[in-house]
């Protein structure tokens, strides 16, 4: 293995181009100089809302500071990612976020000023020609009103804002800094110490004692923090509660729902959906059973690998070349950008010393997005730069044809293009395998992504459904009953065919997004949603590809739902989810016929 590179040593033709946003840190520091200028202006505002040209000068300020601070905020991070320990980027990335809470506290006071108007006063607002640039926003306030409160009561929230991200904090500092795991032995019978980084490693062993002793040590250590770790996380729950009762909503899954304008049914409608195709789940825990050829299915065998020794090499350049053929179907508009993003700086690919770990898509409006990658030569980092470039031609279709407000889209709708792109490299990558092994290799790698997208990730969004409930209706979160909610869920959702081991009631205390509450659950429907695109864009061709075109173009020019509903994917509806069901039921048929299983 290659050791890592310092910064200083990538090709320049591999690392992102920040110089597009920003020439130099100079051309930086002069473009904040102009923000902290805006922000002593946003104040002349205050009291004079009432006034249709007053208010448009207003929103139309807001709307400028709002792009400095994220043109700002945005650089400063991504060449803070670059290399972590440098300071000189670390300094800057305080100082974004720093310039990000000011203008945010010189701007609080424009919605409840708006809100505190008399209503016909604020419908003659939206009926306003000269503010119809804004009239979304003035709408989306008046649907907002009965949840905002007064300008006091508001600043108060505002200030506990860094109070109430305590829960979430603690468990960072908890699971990352100070949670210590014990040695286990490695295939070659070494001890090595186990880590996050590690435990999946260690779960995809080929030998099922190492896969097994790594379960347990990671179960087991979290178990000896069982008390503090529920503490914690009723802490969440309790802070979610709070705001919601705040803000007057019925609770806490309404409010997180409502900024989406998502009804609470669709939410319901996928863990029901999803309970109805159990059977699927189910048939697929009997098949991986008889393909690892074991008694009994442990719940730590669930990532070891059904194919032997295949391993696929698939090199930066490879990978960008089948990406592109596989997303020949979305047509030369789409693909004319993917080639533009490839070649012209939009992309950090390879890791170096003290770069951030993972992937992301991100960028400022005004400027073409970013990709940082820590790509590897084999079949996931391929399926992670789809994924990525999915999202990055989400944002460069969507500003491109919208102003500032209308072009962002909501995280409800983030997951639809990058899963799209990752169906579509998967279906075309089937299509031309014509090695049975290099098949099942794909198949299993397809049907690992239903059960931990669509499954776990909505049997997650159960699991928090529950506790919020509980706790809604006066009961307490004891390490106990966190404990046997989530290993019953296990039971339902993995079937006779999996022994569950008492170990997974624990895996509740590792999973950082149930502190980015009622979150989990738009993986699954994103997931559904792409999986419908897709399906509809293989079997109708250019209508659909249309209709998907369109959807990218949307940014958040209107409510996720009705988006979505206008390209023709109805997430108010379980026809998507069963949809995608459908596609994981081929995928079983396949393996089932390729290795002889009923």
């Amino acid at each position: 293995m290659n050791a890592v590179v310092k910064r200083s040593e990538t090709k320049p033709e591999h690392r992102w181009k920040l110089e597009d946003m920003f020439a130099d840190q100079s051309a930086w520091e002069r473009e904040f100089a102009e923000a902290k200028k805006q922000i002593g202006k946003i104040a002349a505002f205050q009291g004079k809302l009432s006034d249709p040209s007053q208010l448009k000068a207003c929103f139309e300020l807001e709307d400028e500071l709002s792009q400095h601070v994220e043109r700002l905020y945005v650089y400063a991070n991504m060449r803070h990612h670059e290399d972590m320990a440098e300071p000189v980027y670390q300094a800057l990335s305080d100082k974004a976020k720093k310039l990000s809470v000011e203008a945010g506290e010189a701007q609080s006071f424009i919605t409840p000023e708006v809100l505190s108007l008399p209503d016909e006063t604020l419908n003659a607002l939206i009926e306003n020609p000269q503010l119809a640039p804004f009239r979304r926003t003035l709408e989306e306030m008046r649907r907002e009103k009965p949840h905002v409160l007064s300008q006091r009561e508001e600043m108060l929230l505002a200030q506990v804002g860094n109070i109430s991200q305590a829960p979430g904090t603690i468990f960072g500092m908890l699971n990352n800094a100070d949670l210590k795991f014990p040695k286990v032995k490695n295939e070659q019978g070494e001890e090595v110490e186990l880590t996050h980084g590690r435990y999946i490693q260690f779960l995809e062993s080929k030998n099922r004692e190492v896969r097994r002793e790594a379960f347990q040590a990671m179960y087991a250590s979290y178990g000896k923090l069982k008390n503090t770790l529920a503490s914690t996380l009723n802490a969440n729950v309790t802070k979610n509660i709070f705001y919601a009762r705040a803000r007057n909503y019925p609770s806490a899954l309404e409010m997180s729902l409502f900024g989406d304008n998502i009804p609470t049914t669709v939410y319901t409608n996928l863990i029901d959906t999803i309970h109805k195709h159990l059977p699927l789940m189910h048939r697929y825990m009997k098949l991986r059973k008889k393909l690892l050829g074991v008694d009994e299915l442990h719940m730590y065998d669930l990532f070891a690998p059904l194919v032997d020794e295949y391993k696929m090499d698939i090199s930066y350049e490879d990978a960008k070349t089948r990406v592109a053929q596989s997303l020949k179907p979305l047509g030369d508009t789409y693909l004319d950008v993917l080639q533009k993003g490839f070649g012209d700086g939009w992309i950090d690919v390879y890791e170096n010393e003290g770069k951030r770990s993972g992937a992301y898509s991100w960028g400022a409006y005004g400027t073409h997005p970013y990709v940082l990658l820590n790509h590897n030569d084999n079949l996931n980092s391929m399926f992670t730069l789809t994924h990525e470039m999915g999202h990055a031609l989400h944002s460069y279709f969507s500003d491109e044809a919208l102003p500032y407000r209308d072009a962002q889209y909501t995280i409800f709708l983030a997951e639809v293009a990058s899963t799209l792109n990752e169906a579509l490299l998967m279906h075309d990558m089937l299509g031309n395998s014509t090695e049975a092994r290099e098949k099942m290799y794909l198949l299993t790698y397809y049907a690992d992504q239903f059960r931990t997208t669509v499954f776990r990730q909505t049997m997650f969004a159960e699991f928090e459904k529950i506790i919020h409930e509980k706790v809604e209706q006066g009961d307490s979160l004891t390490p106990q009953e966190l404990s046997k909610i989530y290993y019953d869920l296990n039971k339902l959702y993995y079937g006779e065919d999996m022994v569950v081991d008492r170990d997974i009631e624990m895996e509740w205390a590792r999973i950082p997004h149930f502190y980015t509450s009622f979150y989990v659950y738009k993986y699954a429907t994103g997931f559904s949603a792409a999986t419908s695109f897709a399906k509809q864009i293989i079997d109708e061709g250019q209508p659909a590809v249309d209709r998907y075109l369109g959807f990218l173009k949307s940014g958040g020019s209107d409510y996720s739902i009705d988006i979505l509903k206008k390209a023709g994917v109805d997430m108010s509806s379980p026809e998507p989810i069963s949809q995608a069901m459908s596609v994981f039921e081929g995928l079983l048929e396949q393996m089932e016929q390729l290795t002889g299983a009923n």
